[in-house]
């Protein structure tokens, strides 16, 4: 594991953000000094809000933003398997990689949000492990098949022939962030494919319980488990008084009640314990998932009251 704890925002811009609001909170992030800035990969909205001004494709934004930033990690948390052939998306990846001079990461997951592909006509096999196993096979093996040589790759879902695997990435390996609460094939397949094993949206027992499972899974693929970073990410709301509290958990439609039971909540102070219990729990990085772009109060004060008892 890492020595310093890196702080990333993560945000879900299918919930209505247009590519300036998606700008203008990935420049913010940059200029407040946290490490990157991470978005979802989804087509459809969740839950009763709106959606406008729609959609924006994850790939394409990033690559618009590794022009328009300079130092941060940009990345998805994550893309899914089923919505990309993986030769396309190392194609995609590896050339955000270069427009960025190094910067991208490529968080892949399974899938899991059927009504988006029913909406818009994606397939959705019942059983996606397989696929994604295959996508990982494919990407990586494009990536690390020598200039002048061809890849090969024979499965049951996909198959290539003599691929060139060009281009290549600006970074000699892009950082691969697989994740999920899976007790035994996503621990798996980080040990033997990620340089990040990614879990979301869960309670602190479940934290510590994934996070060995992880550790068991590299010592039995024979790797060390410390060469695998370790991460959470979490939806985060920060405010120094109840009423500015309520009025960011309102924005989100998110439930008081229920709110701080697993997540970053409440005032600087405790989310500040709550990072730390995170750091201990065996996390080198923790991505803040800001929901509301548009409140870039938000960010400045987490800035300015929390990152700096992190550092």
């Amino acid at each position: 594991m890492t020595a310093a704890l890196e702080l990333c925002i993560f945000t879900e811009p299918q919930q209505g953000a247009s590519y300036d609001d998606q700008l203008a909170q990935a420049q913010a992030t940059e200029r407040l000094g946290f490490d990157g800035w991470f978005r979802s990969d989804h087509f459809l909205a969740m839950g009763d809000t709106d959606p406008l001004p729609g959609p924006t494709d994850a790939w394409t934004t990033l690559a618009g933003l590794a022009r328009e930033t300079r130092g941060i990690r940009l990345g998805t948390l994550v893309s899914s398997a089923t919505f990309r052939h993986p030769s396309l998306l190392a194609i995609q990846v590896a050339q955000v990689d270069a427009m960025s001079g190094g910067r991208v990461e490529l968080g892949l997951g399974t899938g899991w949000f059927a009504e988006e592909h029913e909406a818009y006509g994606v397939p959705f096999p019942a059983k996606r492990f397989d696929l994604f196993e295959e996508q990982l096979e494919v990407i990586t093996g494009l990536w690390s098949t020598p200039v002048g040589e061809g890849f090969d790759f024979h499965g049951r879902h996909y198959a290539l022939d003599r691929a060139p695997g060009l281009p290549k990435p600006v970074q000699q390996q892009v950082p691969i962030i697989v994740g999920g609460a899976g007790p035994r094939r996503t621990p798996e397949l980080a040990a033997r494919f990620a340089t990040e094993f990614n879990l979301g949206f869960r309670s602190e027992d479940t934290i510590a319980a994934v996070f060995d499972g992880v550790e068991r899974a590299c010592e039995d693929a024979g790797r060390d488990p410390a060469t695998l970073r370790r991460s959470v990410a979490l939806p985060t709301v920060v405010a120094t008084d109840d009423a500015e509290y309520l009025r960011r958990l309102a924005a989100i439609g998110a439930d008081p009640d229920t709110f701080a039971e697993v997540n970053i909540a409440g005032t600087p102070e405790v989310a500040v314990e709550k990072v730390l219990r995170l750091r201990e729990l065996g996390a080198d990085r923790v991505y803040l998932q800001l929901v509301d772009l548009r409140d870039l109060d938000h960010l400045e004060l987490i800035a300015a009251e929390v990152v700096p008892h992190l550092r």
